[in-house]
């Protein structure tokens, strides 16, 4: 029994003897420390310094040095006329750019279109003996012209077709041959409408009073007739043409209005020819005497409307 104790208590101190401070303490000096590495820490370099080049672009490459380049590039470059390297920066100042709407002349057009339909649908009748006698293609040109007077409704509607067509033709020319700034296209199409509709008012009073005046109220009358009818068939020519003229290009467009140009003319013409056999019949006027009325009351107004629109054009 003794021997067995003895064993066991030389067991346990062993273990005891294993876990005094001092024992490990000796086995921890005993181990060797490794060596601790610190890693150099790289340097950040701040990415959000942008080198400003001008007031639109920005660039985080720095401007180019150019007293690196060869002398032969420095001298080329300073010497390039179209761009300012080697002097002071200039401030230049640019308008805002405002996109120019044509919403207003497609509805306008579009308003003119459906205004001719209605006159058409209402007052076809009309149109058809008005478009018989222009053209000249029945025999009962009275009885037809009798007709046409007798509707004056009809014939307003299309005298305000022929001033609004007229206004907006007017305008289209204007810009065309550059007069004035494109910008002030419903101004000019006002002057052009508002001068159409005050010279054939002031003509249509003139010749009323004369033919008062001078007792031929009936071949006044008549002349007013072809008048006022070769205006209608010019409003109604204008109205496709604007249309063409408005969604074309600038080289189809200028084949547009040199023809819409010579049809005028030859509508006026004819306007005279229609004018001067109706007036020979009822009054027996000469041919001279006729020329001189065509330049005092047709022609010269024009000329001084023309002349007067075109100064205030190049002036404003």
């Amino acid at each position: 029994m003794q021997i067995g104790l003895a064993r066991a208590q030389s067991v346990t101190d062993s273990s005891r003897i294993a876990d005094t401070p001092s024992v490990r303490q000796t086995f921890k000096d005993s181990v060797p420390a490794k060596p601790v590495i610190r890693k150099q820490i790289k340097k950040i370099t701040d990415t959000t310094f942008i080198f400003h080049t001008d007031t639109l672009r920005y660039s985080s490459v720095k401007p180019a040095d150019l007293s690196k380049l060869p002398v032969s590039c420095v001298d080329l470059l300073k010497a390039n006329p179209n761009f300012n390297f080697s002097g002071k920066p200039i401030h230049s100042r640019s308008e805002q750019y405002e996109r120019i709407s044509y919403d207003g002349l497609f509805y306008l057009l579009v308003g003119l279109l459906f205004y001719f339909a209605i006159v058409k649908m209402f007052f076809g009748k009309y149109l058809a003996n008005l478009l018989t006698l222009f053209f000249r293609a029945s025999m009962r040109q009275q009885q037809l012209r009798e007709q046409v007077l007798q509707s004056p409704f009809p014939s307003l509607l299309l005298n305000i077709l022929f001033v609004i067509t007229g206004g907006v033709y007017g305008a289209f020319l204007l810009r065309f041959y550059n007069y004035g700034s494109p910008e002030d296209f419903w101004i000019h199409f006002l002057y052009c409408a508002g001068i159409l509709a005050a010279l054939y008012l002031i003509k249509f009073t003139v010749l009323r009073v004369t033919g008062w005046i001078f007792n031929i109220k009936r071949a006044v009358e008549t002349y007013l007739f072809v008048v006022f009818m070769t205006n209608k068939i010019i409003g109604i020519f204008l109205l496709p043409l604007l249309i063409l003229i408005s969604f074309s290009g600038n080289g189809i467009i200028e084949i547009w209005i040199t023809l819409s140009i010579i049809m005028i003319g030859i509508f006026y013409i004819y306007r005279f020819i229609a004018g001067y056999s109706t007036l020979h019949k009822e009054i027996k006027i000469s041919g001279l005497h006729f020329f001189l009325y065509l330049c005092a009351f047709e022609v010269a107004p024009l000329l001084l409307i023309y002349k007067v629109l075109i100064t205030y054009l190049e002036k404003a």
